[in-house]
């Protein structure tokens, strides 16, 4: 019997590109129908392979699922159903853009099975949302939340951006307020990156728009940590915060915990055991793929011991609750404090890495130099 793992579905469709979005996706909305042939043959496909795996959490992210019919939502969720073992107590999530959802989807969608909601709102002020190119208004965010309590979602996260040039304490703590009013159980923080290939990176090389300083980064993630901290929401990995345990996202944690994933649609990536793949980034090769009864896989890899070891530990490093040392011990068979001993010794007397005799997680500056920690790892 193969362990618990996650099931990621990437529909790679919005009405409009954001220009600091690295993710595949199209605007050809008249595409859709057939992406979702090409999902169900590769579901079909891919299915016997996983024959004994549980999937305790389905997540369908994007692009904007939200745009998918509810004729297509139906026989997706029929098929994944009929060929894959889901966990009916699983967690189902679905990413959705205010302004795409009707109070009726809402209510169809819960009603299909779908437990928790992730909105993609970056910011509650109407020019930030012009700048970073979203198409929806605050008053669509405020709509979208109403609608979806009434259609019964107990468990909504909103997605807020931060760190993006012309962005303030101020207006930024604003954004923050708003969003905690709502009541959403989760709220996710992200830092603005310059993805090659994206509009914003193209506008930073000819000097249109300058990246906030780390310094400045670190300011926004603690007013972020202090403020929803104080609101009743506790960061539990470096950018998610829950109102309690419960609504920690239990798909992302699948993630950061290194347990296997599945993941359907062009350019999903999967993670099982010790291999790693991911899917064509072209919706017309994948489909092309698909049709002639090929699976459409970009790239493959074994992972050796060593680097698994070391995925292990960096992931885990950005959960509060860290790295358990017994834990690493159980699945390697490896202490991590002999393999990684010295460098950990370095980190704490840097003061970024906490370790006592079970456990090694971030300080409070460790959070905010996470990636130059797992640098020095």
């Amino acid at each position: 019997m193969q362990p618990s793992a996650g099931l990621y579905i990437h529909v790679p469709f919005c009405r409009q590109k954001c220009g600091y979005c690295d993710f595949y996706s199209i605007t050809s909305l008249e595409k859709i129908e057939a992406f979702c042939q090409a999902l169900l043959t590769e579901i079909q496909m891919v299915a016997p392979r996983f024959a004994g795996a549980r999937f305790e959490t389905v997540y369908l992210g994007g692009g904007t699922p939200s745009l998918l019919s509810e004729d297509q939502f139906s026989r997706i969720w029929q098929a994944l159903h009929n060929h894959f073992s889901i966990d009916p107590e699983g967690e189902f999530s679905l990413e959705a853009n205010p302004g795409t959802l009707t109070e009726e989807k809402l209510h169809f969608l819960r009603r299909l099975g779908f437990n928790r909601l992730s909105l993609g709102v970056q910011s509650f002020n109407p020019d930030e949302l012009h700048f970073l190119g979203r198409i929806h208004s605050v008053e669509d965010v405020l709509a979208s939340v109403e609608a979806a309590r009434r259609a019964g979602f107990d468990n909504i996260n909103l997605d807020l951006m931060t760190a993006f040039p012309g962005l303030t304490r101020d207006a930024f703590t604003r954004s923050l307020s708003r969003a905690v009013a709502l009541r959403p159980e989760h709220i996710s923080c992200y830092t603005l990156i310059f993805e090659p290939g994206t509009l914003f990176y193209k506008r930073m090389e000819r000097g249109e728009l300058v990246p906030l300083p780390e310094e400045a980064e670190a300011e926004y993630y603690q007013l972020a940590e202090a403020f929803l901290g104080e609101a009743g929401y506790q960061a539990y990995e470096i950018s998610n915060f829950a109102r309690q345990p419960a609504f920690r996202c239990r798909h992302n944690l699948i993630y950061w915990t290194y347990r296997p994933y599945l993941g359907l649609g062009p350019s999903a990536h999967s993670f099982w055991n010790d291999r790693r793949w991911a899917n064509h980034r072209s919706l017309e090769r994948y489909c092309r793929n698909l049709a002639a009864g090929q699976l459409p896989v970009a790239f493959q890899e074994t992972l050796d011991r060593e680097t698994q070891m070391f995925e292990y530990l960096y992931l885990h490093l950005r959960l509060r609750e860290g790295l358990d040392r017994r834990a690493f011990q159980l699945r390697f068979g490896e202490d991590p404090y002999q393999l990684y001993g010295e460098k950990l010794d370095r980190l704490v007397d840097l003061g970024v890495v906490n370790r006592d005799d079970r456990r090694v997680t971030l300080t409070s500056r460790g959070w905010l130099v996470a990636d130059e920690v797992v640098v020095n790892l």
